[in-house]
């Protein structure tokens, strides 16, 4: 039998000892958010460093103006590049508190109607359980092989669920020591329960909110209508070009820097089977909304958008009030691909809200961020050795997707320490992170751990 036969065998006469200690993890109520639970963060920081200590990779916790952070290292000195693995011990509140079914921090098994079981708790999907796959693949393959397969760093935050407002200081303070040639990161979906996968595009983001001022004070409608210009108009008549017919964005250069997908990749895309139906059906829409000549999927992971997240401006009350708004405002979002400028796409936009603000009239703008896209080279060694151990684990190819949101530590590994991040996660769309009755599929905990141990072990063959 082959080493990683053999670890792969420890991992499924361990599972029930590596459930038990993820529940332990799951009972500690590592809220970062409310500052009640500040000891509870403390503790899990604790629990996390003693485990990782029993491991085998040493770790300390470390001090921060927030919660903690727990750094864990194992120097192997084998050939092989030097990972960093990341992930997060703090959770969501849990409120409502009454729409759980049972305690949220007092996790259980659940068999669902077709057979399946469940991990429920708050934090069993994100993060502990994603995190835990990979503290257990590695606890698997030190009993087995007596070491790792390659030299490892460990990064546990206390702080995502609450903006990681540490976590940019301690990279910057700690840069020599958690540089590694490569970040891995659980704390994202497979495609279905059945298929891998990896993300391989993280949208960026420009944030801008806008207000338009007009007369002095607000105004009769009556005695001032049409002579005076309303700001609702012109916030309306920006919101309105800001894209055509076809749905194209129509700030200057917005598109430069938009690169389109290999041909190999969205044919891939189109054997997943995602159609309109089953992504907008669920929400009660049918027809997407993005740029027409695009496929659903490049529309939601490989085009920039342009959204209007809030719009007001003069009366909201009940009844009705015959005014004339003195300002008006709203708030756009731009989510970015390829190597979009984020300062330009900013420069873009307020031009444009320039060129459509009448001449007696003002605009102030505030932002709210600028973050460029992030995407892995698509001939990235450890990109092929990824989808390879997967596809070992799983029988399927692993589908390379993209992500619609943004995961910030990833921008910070790449542009404070100079790394890539290799995204796997084992969590799926019905988990209801953030919401009452989280779970986690025991089917994705019991093979992300081992499909952990074969990344590694794919990893390890340089």
């Amino acid at each position: 039998m082959s080493r990683i036969d053999q670890v792969l065998a420890r991992i499924d006469s361990n599972l029930d000892d590596s459930l038990n200690r993820l529940f332990d993890f799951l009972k500690i109520k590592s809220i970062s958010a409310d500052p009640d639970f500040q000891e509870d963060c403390e503790a899990a920081a604790n629990w996390l460093a003693r485990e990782l200590t029993e491991v085998g990779i040493a770790a300390s916790v470390r001090r921060t103006d927030g919660h903690p952070m727990v750094v864990g290292h194992r120097k192997t000195g084998k050939p092989g590049p030097h990972v960093l693995f990341y992930g997060h011990y703090d959770v969501q509140p849990v409120d409502p508190l009454e729409l759980w079914d049972t305690d949220p921090f007092e996790p259980r098994i659940v068999t669902r109607e077709d057979g399946s079981k469940v991990i429920v708790a708050r934090g069993s999907a994100d993060d502990k359980g994603q995190l835990m796959t990979f503290v257990e693949a590695a606890r698997a393959y030190m009993e087995i092989a007596g070491d790792l397969p390659l030299d490892i760093t460990v990064l546990f935050e206390g702080e995502e669920e609450s903006g990681s407002p540490s976590l940019e200081p301690f990279l910057i303070e700690n840069k020599d020591e958690l540089s590694c040639d490569l970040a891995l990161v659980c704390d994202t979906n497979m495609w279905d329960e059945d298929t891998p996968a990896i993300a391989v595009m993280l949208r960026g983001l420009v944030g801008e909110e806008i207000t338009v001022k007009a007369a002095s004070r607000d105004l009769h409608s009556g005695y001032y209508g049409s002579a005076a210009t309303n700001p609702n108009h012109v916030i309306a008549k920006i919101i309105a070009d800001i894209r055509d017919e076809n749905g194209t964005i129509t700030l200057d250069g917005f598109y430069d820097g938009v690169i389109d997908m290999p041909q190999d990749v969205t044919r891939m895309w189109d054997t997943l089977g995602m159609t309109a139906e089953k992504f907008l059906g669920e929400i009660g829409l049918a027809v997407p909304g993005g740029e027409k000549d695009r496929t659903l999927l490049e529309q939601i992971w490989t085009r920039p958008t342009a959204e209007v997240n809030g719009m007001w401006g003069g009366y909201q009350g009940a009844g009705s009030k015959t005014v004339i708004p003195a300002e008006a405002h709203a708030k756009f979002t731009f989510r970015l691909v390829g190597d979009q400028d984020p300062q330009k796409i900013q420069a873009s936009f307020r031009d444009y809200v320039r060129s459509k603000t009448p001449q007696d009239c003002s605009v102030e703008f505030s932002s709210h961020g600028a973050n460029p896209a992030l995407r892995l080279d698509f001939d990235m060694p450890a990109l092929a050795q990824g989808k390879k151990a997967l596809q070992d684990e799983w029988g399927v190819e692993a589908a390379l997707i993209g992500m619609g949101g943004s995961i910030p530590v990833v921008g910070d590994f790449k542009t404070m320490l100079g790394m890539d991040s290799l995204l796997i996660g084992f969590g799926l769309a019905d988990d209801q992170i953030h919401s009452p009755n989280e779970k986690y599929n025991l089917k994705c905990f019991h093979k992300g751990i081992r499909s952990w141990a074969r990344v590694l072990d794919e990893l390890a063959q340089g």
